[in-house]
């Protein structure tokens, strides 16, 4: 079995590759060829944590894998990732384990990474002005894997801590190539930004209607069982895309507060989510139809995207001889 660290794993993915093999992956999720579960999890309710399981196939990259994936909020007050996973993968043709490597790697690019395949196809060609919700790993990776897809000129960060949000701002700056500032709270963010990421563990949301640009494109990847990220009105005002209706609408840890509960509420129908990523991919639904109007790409994170990511890492490993092999019989 090959064993690969969290250094060798960032190492060994491409963003650019990531986020061109992710399209296909979308693809072959929405028409059923490939086999992705509803993810299940444990609770450690006395710390408001859990533990999902994440399994996947995706025969077209030759990948069966699963994530097992830890989800425990007050970490950031321990200084220890709010989100920590594993990743192992088996021999599609005979079931064997073949390879042991970190999921925390994976998870922050393939999140990013997909967002940015979002932004791809649905952001304005113009876009510009990025405004990044959050402080954390995946405020990171949203900065780096958008800036892939879209002329970014200026890039804002907001936070509720104003330090961290200005350490993060300073980093990208030094990153790419583009102008970054902290500013001081999330309508500031917003004010006339073209794209917007939310990547928080909000209570209450970080985006609200009044504060978006006509023709804004919206990713939102925070998860907090108790909270949302965005405000019902800008629910029913978007064209509203996911990557899977199934797992967008599933109960409990799986699917998204900020779909659930103006579905519940009676704001919207299960029809007002407008399209999976993969039928954007593959034209059967359109997507953005004037440069005003205001897109949303609601992510829970599926198993393809992991299973897309975990191909490239151990394509990428095995030629360049990189991990370590070991026995477990």
């Amino acid at each position: 079995m090959l064993v690969l660290g969290r250094s060798q794993v960032e190492a060994l993915l491409s963003m650019d590759a990531l986020i061109d093999a992710l399209a296909p992956a979308m693809a072959d999720l929405s028409a059923g060829r490939a086999s992705v579960p509803d993810r299940v999890a444990v609770e450690v309710s006395e710390r408001d944590g859990l533990v999902a399981a994440m399994p996947g196939y995706l025969p077209s990259s030759g990948a069966l894998m699963t994530k097992l994936l830890s989800l425990f909020p007050h970490n950031d007050g321990v200084r220890l990732p709010t989100h920590q996973a594993l990743i192992v993968a088996f021999d599609p043709a005979t079931g064997e384990p073949a390879a042991l490597l970190d999921g925390e790697a994976v998870t922050a690019a393939r999140t990013g990474a997909c967002s940015a395949l979002s932004a791809r196809l649905l952001a304005r060609e113009d876009a510009t002005v990025l405004a990044v919700l959050g402080t954390g790993v995946q405020a990171r990776s949203h900065a780096h894997a958008i800036s892939r897809v879209r002329p970014l000129e200026q890039i804002r960060v907001a936070g509720r801590d104003r330090a961290k949000a200005a350490a993060l701002a300073e980093e990208l700056g030094a990153a790419l190539e583009v102008e970054v500032r902290a500013v001081a709270g999330y309508a500031e963010a917003l004010d006339g930004a073209d794209i917007a990421a939310a990547a928080t563990h909000a209570v209450e949301p970080v985006i609200r209607r009044p504060w978006l640009a006509p023709g804004v494109h919206i990713t939102s990847v925070g998860f907090n069982p108790a909270g949302r990220e965005i405000d019902d009105a800008t629910i029913a005002e978007a064209l509203v895309c996911v990557e899977s209706r199934r797992a967008v609408l599933s109960p409990l840890f799986g699917g998204s507060n900020d779909l659930l509960a103006p579905l519940r509420d009676g704001l919207i129908t299960a029809d007002h989510l407008h399209a999976e990523l993969g039928e954007l991919v593959d034209g059967s639904r359109p997507g953005r139809t004037t440069p005003d109007q205001i897109t949303l790409y609601k992510s829970v994170g599926v198993a393809v995207q992991d299973a897309a990511a975990t191909a490239l890492v151990l394509a990428a490993a095995r030629e360049q001889s990189v991990g370590e092999e070991i026995t477990l019989r």
